[in-house]
Formats: structure tokens, C-alpha cells, sequence
């Protein structure tokens, strides 16, 4: 399988212990996406390993069948965790990376990874630039909602 990956990055004035706890703790309900989160049953705090469902807007009981699952590949607080989601065609996976700035701040840097499960090579060699394309526009989506994530978990405390 091909897979197309693209990075951003940005910095905000808060400190990677902040940050992380914006981007890398999944809440039941992130406003800012508009989507739900639901752990799966591992015990303990979330970690390599874990598993959780995601669906769009606020969820009033248990995801509808089909509903994304996902699981925390990488987990090293407050630094790094990668998370790879699956849907039926195709697998997403993201990393996001935190370090200091110096003055205080942070500077996340976010990778996207797309991966076509099945289908032709052939349809995959003609889709690959428009993957590029949509892939990119992910990743500077999700690089701009960073702030509002931040600034989400700062007023919450």
C-alpha cells in the first residue's frame, strides 16, 4: 500500500505540560472538533496501547456501529503520542510532537499518514495527487485548531 504523509507546525505560548493535556488527553467531548471520545475497557490511565472509538458531535449513549476505532501507538508525556484511526477504506495515522521553545512556549509539530486499505493500484496511482492535496489540507486544518485546543483546556481549569 502507498501512503501519503504531510507535517505542519506551530507554536503557542503555553508550556508542552498545557498543550499536552489539550491535544494528547482524549476528553469525552472535544468541542473544538465536535467529536466524541470513548476509551475502550484497558485499565489504568491512557497509554501505548489503548484503544478508543470517535464519532462526530456529542453522543447521548454508545457510538453508532462503525464508528471509527483508533488506538495510542506512541505515548511519551508530555512529548510525543501518535494515534492511528481506522475506517473502512483507508487508515489515518497522526503524530504529534511537542518541545519548548525557550521563552516558555511550545512548538507542536502534527504528521498525518493516510493509507488506502485495499483497492486498485492503478485508482491509487491516479488518486496520489489529490491525496497529497487532501492530506495537506488536514494537517493545516488540524495545525489551526491548535490555539482554540489550548485555549479550550486554559479555561476549563
Amino acid at each position: 500500500m502507498s501512503a501519503t504523509t504531510a507535517s505542519g507546525d506551530c507554536v503557542v505560548p503555553e508550556s508542552p505540560t498545557r498543550v499536552w493535556q489539550a491535544l494528547a488527553v482524549l476528553e469525552p467531548y472535544c468541542s473544538v472538533c465536535d467529536v466524541s471520545y470513548v476509551l475502550g475497557d484497558e485499565p489504568g490511565s491512557p497509554g501505548v496501547g489503548t484503544t478508543f472509538v470517535c464519532a462526530p458531535g456529542r453522543l447521548d449513549g454508545a457510538p453508532v456501529a462503525g464508528a471509527p476505532q483508533g488506538e495510542i501507538l506512541t505515548w511519551e508525556p508530555p512529548h510525543v503520542v501518535t494515534t492511528r484511526l481506522r475506517l473502512t477504506p483507508e487508515t489515518w495515522t497522526t503524530r504529534i510532537e511537542l518541545a519548548g521553545t525557550g521563552d516558555g512556549g511550545t512548538r507542536v509539530t502534527m504528521s498525518v499518514t493516510h493509507e488506502p486499505i485495499g483497492g486498485s493500484r492503478i485508482v491509487r496511482h491516479l488518486q496520489r495527487r489529490a491525496l497529497r492535496r487532501l492530506v495537506q489540507r488536514t494537517v493545516d486544518a488540524e495545525v489551526a485548531k491548535v490555539p482554540a485546543h489550548v485555549d479550550r483546556v486554559a479555561h476549563s481549569s
